[in-house]
C-alpha cells in the first residue's frame, strides 16, 4: 500500500458544500440513528488552511444502532474502522489514501461532542488563533512532517492549550 502523504492547502469555500452534500447523504442513509451531524475540523473554519478532508462529527442515539448501519456506511464508500483507538467512538474514512472525509460518531451526551464543537466555534470567533493554527500546520508540512504521526505530534501542544481555552469559553457562554 502506498504511504499517505499529507498536504495543507488554503481554505476552499467549496468545503461547505461538500459537507452539506455529505450531511444529506448520511441523514438519508442513517435515519433516526443520527441525531445531529456537524461540520468540524479546519475545513469548517472560514479562512483556515487545512488538509482537504471534510471532518464530520455525528451525534447518535446509540453506538450499537450505528454499528447496525455499517452496510449503509459501506454503500456510501466509507471504510468502517470501529473505535480506532478512542473508546466510545465510531470512526469512518472515505477515499482511501486520498481521503475525502473523516467521520467521528459519539453517543448523545459524550463529552467528546462538546470538545469538538467548542474547538471549532472557538477558532471561528478567534481568527487570530485560527491564523496561528493554519501557519503551524503549513510550517509542519514545509518542514517535512507530511505523514500522520509527526504532523499530529507537531500540532498536539497547540491543540491541547487552545482546547482548554475553547472549553472554558464555550461552557461560559
Amino acid at each position: 500500500m502506498k504511504k499517505r502523504v499529507l498536504e495543507v492547502v488554503d481554505y476552499d469555500p467549496a468545503w461547505l458544500k461538500l459537507f452539506a452534500d455529505e450531511q444529506i447523504l448520511l441523514a438519508q442513509s442513517l435515519g433516526d440513528v443520527a441525531i445531529d451531524i456537524h461540520h468540524i475540523g479546519s475545513t469548517s473554519v472560514a479562512g483556515l488552511a487545512a488538509k482537504p478532508v471534510i471532518d464530520i462529527l455525528m451525534e447518535v442515539i446509540d453506538l450499537e444502532a450505528l454499528d447496525g448501519k455499517n452496510q449503509q456506511m459501506q454503500s456510501l464508500d466509507y471504510e468502517v474502522k470501529g473505535e480506532n483507538g478512542i473508546a466510545g467512538r465510531r470512526y469512518f474514512q472515505k477515499g482511501g489514501n486520498a481521503r475525502s472525509h473523516h467521520l467521528h460518531a459519539f453517543k448523545k451526551g459524550d463529552e467528546a461532542l462538546t470538545r469538538h464543537l467548542a474547538f471549532r466555534d472557538y477558532l471561528r470567533v478567534h481568527p487570530q488563533v485560527a491564523q496561528q493554527y493554519g501557519e503551524l500546520k503549513q510550517g509542519l508540512i514545509r518542514a517535512g512532517h507530511n505523514s500522520s504521526e509527526p504532523y499530529m505530534q507537531g500540532k498536539n501542544d497547540f491543540i491541547q492549550h487552545h482546547e482548554k481555552l475553547a472549553l472554558n469559553w464555550y461552557l461560559s457562554r
